[in-house]
């Protein structure tokens, strides 16, 4: 008999309807990797079908949630983090690698937490069904692409970034100004780059596609696009580097072809990380207010867990150039 036609979808009753063992389907339900990818997408798609939700274990008293990032390997991650431990939960920190097979919502649903806080992630109409019907209450910080209107979320000001970043390089009497965004399909990088465009239709001045460029937002691809960009019959002057790690990308790049920041080559960055101020020279760049980001998320999270209301289902927080020693005049 199907599971729909039992009650409640049980483990046993999804075991037997996929013709599994029942520790092959609680190994599903609980992320573990040793099941073979056919019997475990089969698995999965008989819990969704059936719309099982797991059993958790009973709440504890404090307010521990999850916080699930797609990566762990930068200072922008620690940032959010400081952010988050300051708003008063209890935190477990996990990674979503891209490359796991582990399937993270099943792993977070099972894993008897308050909540979760979701950094950078992009959240498929099926997750985001899957974590409703859970009950589990979700907050997604600085989100790859717009989640549903039910899944709250903080993020930035990334178009105003872009926009006070690029004016101020004009301002200084710029007119090859490159650009570095991150990956193509992540909203915040579409952002900064889109605000970029409009300072310099401001300013009258036509978007070279050569100077539009897509790193990675950490140092390498800063310093690969760097390169490229400067050997270029007619390279920039100043380079808008869509984060501070590939900002300090385009500088070593500029110091290996030997040219001096800011006095050959302007460098503007997006973030504000503790070194920008310490790298030498010290980086103008973009504040992105990482801290308080994880702050509010970690307090619209407690607001859910307690079962209060949002006043917003989208918070963005303000950015504001920080002009430092990156960024001079080009030479005449």
């Amino acid at each position: 008999m199907p599971p729909h036609e039992l009650g409640r979808p049980t483990l046993a009753s999804i075991a037997a309807a996929a013709g599994v063992s029942l520790p092959t389907v609680s190994k599903v339900v609980n992320g573990k990797l040793d099941v073979a990818p056919s019997t475990r997408a089969h698995v999965l798609q008989l819990l969704e079908e059936h719309n099982y939700v797991p059993v958790t274990r009973k709440a504890p008293t404090d307010v521990l949630v999850d916080v699930v990032f797609t990566a762990l390997d930068s200072p922008w991650a620690v940032e959010i983090l400081r952010g988050v431990t300051e708003s008063g939960l209890e935190v477990v920190v996990s990674n979503q690698s891209r490359s796991s097979d582990k399937d993270w919502v099943q792993s977070l649903i099972a894993g008897g937490r308050r909540g979760a806080l979701v950094v950078t992630s992009r959240l498929t109409a099926v997750d985001q069904r899957r974590l409703g019907r859970s009950k589990l209450p979700v907050v997604v910080i600085d989100p790859v692409d717009m989640p549903g209107q039910d899944v709250p979320s903080v993020g930035a000001t990334n178009w105003a970034g872009g926009l006070a970043a690029t004016e101020h390089l004009v301002e200084l009497g710029h007119r090859r100004i490159a650009v570095i965004g991150g990956p193509q399909d992540y909203l915040c990088s579409r952002a900064r780059i889109d605000g970029y465009r409009a300072a310099l239709e401001r300013a009258g001045i036509a978007v070279d596609p050569a100077l539009v460029r897509h790193g990675t937002f950490h140092h390498e691809g800063g310093y690969d696009q760097a390169r490229a960009l400067l050997e270029l019959p007619d390279p920039p002057t100043a380079v808008f580097a869509g984060s501070d790690e590939q900002a300090f990308g385009v500088m070593e790049a500029a110091r290996q072809a030997g040219l001096s920041v800011p006095h050959d080559l302007s460098v503007v960055g997006f973030d504000d990380l503790p070194m920008a101020r310490w790298s030498s020279p010290p980086l103008t760049t973009v504040r992105q207010p990482l801290a308080d980001m994880g702050r509010m998320a970690g307090r619209m999270l407690h607001e859910l867990i307690t079962g209060g209301e949002l006043a917003s289902q989208r918070v963005e927080l303000a950015t504001h150039l920080v002009p430092r020693a990156s960024t001079a005049p080009p030479r005449r």
